[in-house]
């Protein structure tokens, strides 16, 4: 996923992920680039979704979504990202948030 970013796209992941990867130098979380954006997706800011949205576009969003690992969203966060990406029609309910499943 990191090769389809432009370098400006990269320089804002960076960015970014000196906020919300803190524990990783930007350099380690851009191996992950995926990563970072769900952070930002699930804790970040107003201005740190602006800054994600306006730089990416929502395209990588939707893609973050559809490959989440679980742990990465809060329900709150699963939830608003598929509606405001459109990925849920208004009054239906999102598909489910990854979770363990045992036998």
């Amino acid at each position: 996923m990191t090769s389809q970013f432009t370098e400006p796209q990269r320089e804002v992941l960076a960015r970014l992920a000196k906020r919300y990867v803190w524990w990783e130098s930007p350099e380690q979380a851009l191996h992950f680039p995926q990563r970072v954006i769900a952070h930002v997706m699930n804790i970040g800011d107003w201005d740190g979704i602006c800054t994600l949205v306006a730089a990416l576009g929502t395209d990588p969003l939707k893609e973050t979504l559809e490959t989440a690992v679980i742990g990465q969203f809060s329900p709150r966060s699963w939830s608003y990202w598929h509606y405001r990406l459109g990925l849920v029609a208004p009054g239906a309910s999102p598909p489910p948030i990854p979770s363990r499943r045992t036998a």
